[in-house]
């Protein structure tokens, strides 16, 4: 098993001076966050979707073994709420392909108050074809159900396991790859994670999957640097329990934020 892990975004100014040099222009951000992480998670995307250009940008700018997981436009998921998924899948996918093999996951993250609809959640999802892993992030309590996890697994798509003070989402598995992220800790400075509840994490994860699965694991906790700081964290215990993990953050590299 290969654990993907990364941040969910790099274009963060306050990381300029705890992980960024002060003096290194944002163009280069990317650039440099390529040397530490083999994977990000792209949010902008969800907000309005980007260019062909910008896609080609990203392609060029990160090396061969890179991966980025692309957010769904909200277009589809706020706005239409999965319903007629044709039209904006296809505008999506055009452009997101064009990464090409360092295209990885795309991620539809549902609203918070659009309840289970099974339906259209298939539909959405063969739309997508084989050939692109989705992971699907339900924020509704509805959608923790049976259904919802069968229908994930009829097209191979990942459900979200998700962590975050404010929801407990069901640890399942529901395709032979998995895609985790984490919203906030409970650790000091906040938001960070201790490392217990990491260490945690990691034994879930190796429950769960077997050697040969591909897991993708992104930190959306970016205050005080916590994301990049949690990221080696976490490495370090997957490592302990005998699991592969892409490249994260030297010792030294991250200077978290001075508590309050």
């Amino acid at each position: 098993m290969t654990v993907r892990i990364g941040t969910s975004g790099w274009q963060y100014r306050h990381w300029r001076g705890t992980y960024y040099p002060e003096g290194l222009a944002t163009a280069h951000w990317l650039g440099f966050y390529t040397r530490h992480f083999d994977t990000v998670e792209v949010n902008n995307a969800f907000y309005r979707l980007p260019e062909a250009s910008t896609f080609d940008r990203w392609r060029d700018s990160v090396p061969d073994r890179f991966q980025m997981a692309v957010k769904m436009s909200s277009y589809l998921t706020h706005n239409r709420r999965l319903r007629e998924p044709e039209e904006p899948v296809h505008r999506f996918l055009e452009r997101a392909r064009r990464l090409g093999d360092k295209l990885g996951p795309v991620l539809v993250q549902l609203p918070p108050t659009m309840r289970v609809a099974p339906d259209r959640l298939d539909r959405t999802l063969a739309c997508f074809g084989p050939d692109v892993r989705v992971a699907v992030e339900a924020r509704h309590q509805s959608w923790d159900s049976d259904e919802v996890w069968d229908v994930l697994a009829a097209h191979h798509a990942a459900w979200v396991i998700a962590d975050a003070p404010w929801r407990r989402w069901p640890v399942v598995r529901t395709a032979g790859w998995g895609y985790l992220r984490f919203h906030q800790g409970r650790a000091t400075p906040h938001p960070c994670y201790g490392r217990t509840a990491l260490a945690g994490w990691a034994r879930r994860v190796a429950a769960l999957w077997p050697d040969s699965a591909d897991v993708y694991a992104y930190f959306n906790n970016d205050p005080c640097a916590c994301a990049l700081r949690d990221a080696r964290v976490f490495a370090s215990a997957a490592r302990r329990l005998g699991r592969t993990t892409t490249a994260v953050p030297p010792r030294g590299a991250v200077h978290l934020c001075d508590p309050p």
